[in-house]
């Protein structure tokens, strides 16, 4: 067994701290127990909830990358059958069914760690108690919704059928790709709630995963509510800002342990929780546990995005079935609030969690014309060929493919960089504020994939430096161990809660009146933070950043690039991902080959939670 180890940590299969967990649990002569522990430690690092049991076989394991190898672990094991997997790891203290305390609980065929199976049933649990709420007057909420979603036309008003799915329902779930107005969404339900409530006096919170998400969240829908004729009192009652959920819960530095929780919950009657798509499953967990019995909470996300860093694919499970529409009931209550016709559902039974879903389906910054509306939708499906005869119509004018397959086609990658940030570096030349400086840089982003390597945002980040100090955009200093330059961008990659910055947040340095060099950081109520270098968090140059961070945020100009080799990180939507951040104009730098494998690769998130759900 020590050989197959050795071999599986030289070809990355298995951490060192997978290694050392099933050497944990496992003895020397239970090599069956000590192959399942290890893959289980390497599923969890790689973000999935559990291991079935029938990826310990020869075709499985090592997700079929290394059929050698995993026909030698498989016999090592002793060549269990399925049929031979229970058995073998119940006779194990190790692993129990969840009714006594185990570091394993094995449920259903499928392997997980103690705590990744408390949170997947908690959340479970939650979504599948069904908690409609007294509707009380309908005529008074169905003219309460008029008045903030007015009647156009005969089409169905997704936005509205949502607001009154949220008003009737203590949980809701919108999902919605770019453009189909989540935000004003919120907005408008908030103040609907608002109205609805009376003299009540509601507490009402917003969060995101991410300081970069809540800011955004912030300024939209503070910009959203101010225009929808409240009075003093009612806008009173609405937050200032979004929070990042850590900080809504109370994290403690260097701790697991959260402020807020079951035995001490949340003083909120509404919550939004914005980019839930975002939320990984443990931070899911702590969230349901410190909500109180009779608070409220809204979900907003686009189900079709990545999934979260983390374990699990929280809101992706829950919306899986969402296409199949409302109980009859729903249904008609849904129409007689709304007015709107809606299409008949075909519910799936057991599926609690259906009726407090609805999917916004009409994009308004997409028309059916937009070429970046119809590449989402051709990526969305897995439609690799349509995909790519869309990026190679001359006639998409939003839209433009270079294909990345020597040298000059990676030279002409990076003159499209310094091409698209010629703009704001011209202003920092030329002295202009922070804030037109800021809204000049992000008209245009480059996206990456990974990390490393020439096609990773450390080597394009150098190499775009280089490109823009060739072309006179920005004078780098001659001593490299100086700290930057005017115009320089950054990323924090570490959070700063007492300077108010967050993972992900971005400014650029420029100079303050005293020639010193200060980055400024857009606030989300327009004004500037200038924090010293000094006093900076950690950080990097951020001309490239990876999609995952891009997730939250819009440009004018996207562009995307992909390696010239396949890669398992390159997923259907991670490309949707990327293609949804711009607003009007996109770039894809690729290889055929590379973009249509990733097209025809969801990501998979292995995970017991969708079959949980149709236990309601």
């Amino acid at each position: 067994m020590d050989v197959l180890i050795e071999q599986a940590q030289q070809l990355r299969l298995w951490r060192p701290l997978d290694i050392q967990f099933a050497r944990m649990l496992a003895g020397p002569h239970e090599p069956a127990l000590m192959l399942a522990c290890a893959c289980l430690s390497a599923d969890a690092g790689a973000g999935h909830v559990c291991l079935p049991l029938a990826l310990l076989s020869p075709a499985g394991l090592f997700n079929g990358r290394h059929p050698q190898l995993a026909e030698q672990a498989w016999r090592l094991a002793g060549k269990p059958t399925l049929d031979d997997w229970p058995r073998l790891l119940r006779a194990s203290p190790a692993v129990s069914d969840g009714s006594s305390p185990s570091p394993l609980v094995l449920e259903n065929g499928r392997l997980y760690l103690q705590r990744m199976w408390q949170n997947e049933r908690r959340v479970a649990d939650f979504f599948n108690d069904v908690r409609p709420q007294p509707v009380g007057d309908e005529a008074l909420i169905s003219q309460v919704l008029e008045r903030f979603f007015p009647t156009a036309g005969n089409e169905v008003d997704w936005q509205k059928v949502a607001a009154a799915v949220a008003i009737t329902h203590q949980v809701a779930l919108i999902s919605g790709g770019p453009g189909t107005g989540k935000t004003s969404t919120v907005a408008k339900l908030l103040a609907a709630m608002v109205v609805l409530g009376g003299d009540a006096r509601l507490r009402i919170q917003m969060a995101a995963p991410t300081g970069k998400a809540a800011a955004r969240l912030s300024e939209s829908l503070g910009a959203a509510l101010a225009a929808l004729g409240l009075d003093e009192r009612q806008r009173r009652l609405f937050p200032a800002e979004a929070v990042t959920l850590h900080r809504l819960l109370g994290a403690q530095p260097n701790s697991q342990r959260m402020r807020y929780h079951q035995g001490n919950q949340l003083h909120v009657d509404i919550l939004i929780i914005d980019e839930a798509s975002m939320v990984d499953l443990p931070m899911m967990a702590s969230l349901i546990a410190a909500l109180p019995p009779r608070a409220k909470v809204i979900f907003l996300g686009d189900r079709c995005q990545l999934a979260s860093v983390e374990a699990g694919a929280v809101l992706g499970d829950i919306c899986f079935y969402a296409e199949n529409g409302y109980s009859p009931e729903r249904n008609a209550q849904l129409r007689r609030l709304t007015g709107c016709d809606l299409p008949a559902g075909t519910p799936v039974p057991g599926h609690a969690a259906g009726d407090s879903l609805c999917l916004l389906r009409k994009s308004y910054r997409f028309d059916d014309s937009s070429g970046i509306g119809r590449l989402a939708d051709a990526v969305n499906r897995g439609d690799s060929p349509g995909t790519l005869a869309l990026l190679k119509a001359a006639k998409e004018a939003d839209v433009d493919y270079a294909p990345v397959r020597d040298g000059d086609d990676y030279l002409r990658l990076l003159a499209g960089c310094v091409a698209g940030y010629r703009q704001y570096l011209l202003l920092v030349r030329a002295g202009a504020g922070p804030v037109a400086i800021l809204t000049a840089f992000n008209q245009y982003r480059l996206l990456c994939a990974l990390r490393e390597g020439p096609f990773g945002v450390a080597g394009l980040n150098a190499r775009i430096e280089h490109a823009l100090a060739q072309a006179g955009l920005v004078k780098r200093p001659a001593d490299a161990s100086a700290r930057g330059y005017a115009g320089r961008p950054l990323m924090i990659t570490r959070n700063a809660p007492a300077l108010g910055l967050y993972n992900g947040d971005i400014g650029i340095m420029l100079l303050n009146g005293q020639s010193e060099l200060r980055v400024c950081f857009p606030l989300p109520d327009g004004t500037i933070k200038a924090v010293p270098l000094s006093r900076l968090p950690d950080h990097e140059t951020a001309f490239a950043m990876t999609v995952h961070k891009s997730q939250g945020s819009e440009f004018t100009h996207t562009a995307l690039v992909l390696p010239n080799q396949f890669l398992p990180v390159l997923t259907r939507e991670l490309v949707y991902t990327a293609i949804t951040r711009a607003r009007q104009r996109l770039s894809v730098y690729a290889n055929d080959d590379v973009l249509s494998q990733a097209i025809a690769t969801p990501t998979e998130r292995r995970s017991g939670l969708k079959d949980l759900l149709l236990k309601g």
